[in-house]
């Protein structure tokens, strides 16, 4: 799948999905209506096309993701280097960073993750 693109109300469903998987479709209903309000139609809605675009399996009634929330993610963060920062990852953390300041172990984990990927 190439496209792994979530609307905000379908991301906070994957969520319950990632959370409970493999769930039964009447329970994740339940949980959907517990922590975002939907009736069961809804939920069963919005399950039948995230099943026809690949991000989830619903066979026997028992729901599982075909994605994992770090393939969303991931997915995400880079639409969002390409549409807002052209692509650079400097300029999104000079943007990030602006104004907000980093605890020690913070800085010292953003560094680490920068010296694995430079190698």
């Amino acid at each position: 799948m190439e496209e792994l693109k979530l609307y905000e109300s379908e991301y906070r469903f994957m969520d319950l999905i990632w959370e409970m998987e493999p769930v039964r479709s009447m329970d994740l209903a339940r949980e959907a209506l517990k922590e975002l309000g939907w009736k069961k139609s809804t939920c069963y809605t919005v399950l039948k096309k995230l099943g026809e675009r690949g991000f989830v399996k619903n066979e026997e009634a028992v729901v599982r993701a075909l994605v994992t929330r770090e393939q969303v993610q991931k997915y995400e963060s880079e639409e969002l280097l390409k549409k807002s920062f052209d692509n650079s990852l400097p300029a999104f953390l000079t943007s990030f960073l602006k104004d907000r300041k980093l605890s020690k172990s913070e800085a010292e984990e953003i560094m680490k993750m920068i010296e694995e990927a430079a190698r």
